[in-house]
């Protein structure tokens, strides 16, 4: 086989794959379907977005898919409408009642490790962005947040600035949906749209 017809055969093969893979909306923007609401923290669409806000009680609250998933590529956009408490996208995750288990890509107010990773109920921090991309995050804007789960790898990106990159034998074990938090406290309001996520083969 000559170097022309080899490059054909690999261009079609990658092309193939890579249309092959599986892009999932997780959020239809009208309702919470394909979602599991935990605890009493407010979980509701407005406008086309999802919006998570702090209820009286002041609990943490999870928002979970039905759905479990694996290896993937999940693409997101939040915007803050209070600057305090946070929140944060979990992977892999399972729950009972509000006790979660499981890998929070951190998602607060600036200067607190938006991007970072931790682990609730276990090792804490697990690995934070470096001091200097404490800046990449939009204030009272629309921020997107990227997430690749790959066998033990996990890598975050934030407003398209890579913020941290963790290869963990832990992770690599885990199983579980995805998830999205409200923390306690009170005084939290997020809004996310254009929930995407991409099925790694």
């Amino acid at each position: 086989m000559n170097y022309y017809k080899l490059f054909i055969l690999v261009g079609v093969f990658t092309i193939t794959r890579t249309f092959g893979q599986q892009e999932i909306s997780l959020f239809n923007g009208v309702d919470l379907n394909g979602w599991k609401v935990h605890g009493t923290e407010l979980w509701y669409v407005e406008d086309g977005h999802l919006v998570c806000e702090s209820s009286p009680k002041e609990e943490y609250g999870y928002l979970s898919t039905v759905d479990h998933y694996q290896d993937f590529i999940l693409n997101l956009e939040f915007k803050q409408e209070t600057q305090s408490g946070n929140s944060g996208v979990f992977i892999r995750s399972t729950l009972d009642g509000i006790k979660i288990s499981g890998w929070q890509v951190e998602v607060a107010p600036k200067g607190l490790h938006t991007g970072g990773i931790y682990e609730s109920y276990g090792r804490g921090w697990l690995i934070k962005p470096k001091p200097e991309l404490e800046e990449v995050i939009k204030v009272n804007q629309w921020n997107s947040l990227k997430i690749k789960v790959q066998g033990n790898q996990v890598t975050t990106w934030l407003n398209g600035t890579e913020m941290v990159h963790i290869d963990d034998e832990k992770i690599g074990k885990g199983k579980g949906s995805v998830a999205l938090q409200i923390h306690d406290g009170g005084g939290i309001k997020i809004r996310w749209r254009n929930l995407k996520l991409k099925l790694i083969e």
